[in-house]
C-alpha cells in the first residue's frame, strides 16, 4: 500500500549511495565491462526525496566515498562468493564477483561504524549478513523443497511476509507485507547482532536488522520494483537527512 507519511522530503536532497553491478553489457554498438544498475533503484531514491550517487566496485576508497554520503543502499545482484563465509560452492551458485563482494562488505562495515543509514536489498541483505560473520543457504529449494522465491528466472515472484511489529521494519511496513522476490539464496546463520524480523510462510528470513543504529536493515525482496510503495526508501532518506544534519562538516 502507498506511504501514509505526511512529512515532505528535505529541501536539499540527502546523498544516497547505491552500489552497482560490474557486468558485461551492451549499449549501442558496444559490448564491454560496465558499472550498471537498474533505473528502478535510481527512480525510487529520487521519488522519495534523495539524490542518487552510483558506487561502482572499487578496491579502495570506501572511507572517502562514505565521508560525503548521507545514506547507503546495498543493491541486489549475483550470489555472494561462498568462500567468504567458509562454504564450498554449490552447483547452483553463481560465478563469484569477488571485487564487488569485497567492496560492498567494506562499505557495510564502515557504514555501520559511522552509523550511516543503511538499507540492504536482496543480495544486499546477504552481503550484510556475511560482512558481520553470518552464513547463507546457497540454494533454497534444497531447504524449502520448492522454487517459490524464484519460480521463473527473470520474473519476480510475489511473497507474503510476516513482520515483527516491534521491529524497525515492522514500524515502517506493519505486521504484514507483500514483496516481489527473485532469489534462490537466503540467510542461514544470522551474524552476531543481526535479528530476523520478517519471514515467508516457509520460514525463509525475508527481513533482518541491527538494533542500536539510526537505520540499519535489510529485506530479501525488491521494494524498488513496487513504485506504489516507497515507505522503505522514504524512511531511509528521512534517517539520512537526520544524519546529514548532525554530521561534522
Amino acid at each position: 500500500m502507498p506511504s501514509s507519511r505526511s512529512d515532505a522530503p528535505p529541501a536539499t536532497p540527502p546523498l544516497i549511495g547505491l552500489t552497482t553491478y560490474a557486468e558485461s553489457a551492451r549499449h549501442g554498438a558496444w559490448e564491454e565491462y560496465a558499472a550498471l544498475l537498474p533505473m528502478t533503484y535510481v527512480t525510487s531514491v529520487i521519488r522519495s526525496g534523495g539524490c542518487p550517487v552510483l558506487l561502482p566496485p572499487s578496491p579502495t576508497g570506501s572511507a572517502t566515498v562514505l565521508a560525503v554520503l548521507d545514506g547507503l543502499i546495498i543493491t541486489g545482484g549475483p550470489d555472494v562468493d561462498p568462500n567468504l563465509y567458509g562454504a564450498e560452492p554449490h552447483a547452483e551458485t553463481d560465478t563469484p564477483r569477488l571485487e564487488r563482494d569485497t567492496w560492498e562488505i567494506a562499505l557495510c562495515q564502515l557504514a555501520l561504524s559511522e552509523d550511516i543509514p543503511l538499507l540492504a536489498i536482496c543480495r544486499g541483505l546477504q552481503i550484510l549478513n556475511v560482512a558481520l560473520g553470518g552464513t547463507l543457504h546457497q540454494h533454497l529449494p534444497d531447504v524449502t523443497g520448492t522454487d517459490g522465491h524464484r519460480e521463473v528466472v527473470g520474473q519476480m515472484s510475489t511473497t507474503r511476509i510476516q513482520l515483527d511489529p516491534e521491529s524497525s521494519c515492522g514500524s515502517i511496513l506493519g505486521s504484514e507485507t507483500w514483496g516481489l522476490c527473485h532469489h534462490h539464496q537466503a540467510i542461514d546463520r544470522l551474524a552476531p547482532g543481526m535479528q530476523a524480523v520478517g519471514f515467508a510462510a516457509d520460514g525463509t528470513v525475508e527481513a533482518a536488522e541491527l538494533r542500536g543504529y539510526e537505520f540499519a536493515l535489510g529485506v530479501q525482496w525488491h521494494p524498488e520494483d513496487s513504485p506504489e510503495d516507497d515507505r522503505l526508501f522514504r524512511s531511509l532518506i528521512a534517517a539520512a537527512a537526520k544524519y546529514r544534519a548532525k554530521r561534522p562538516r
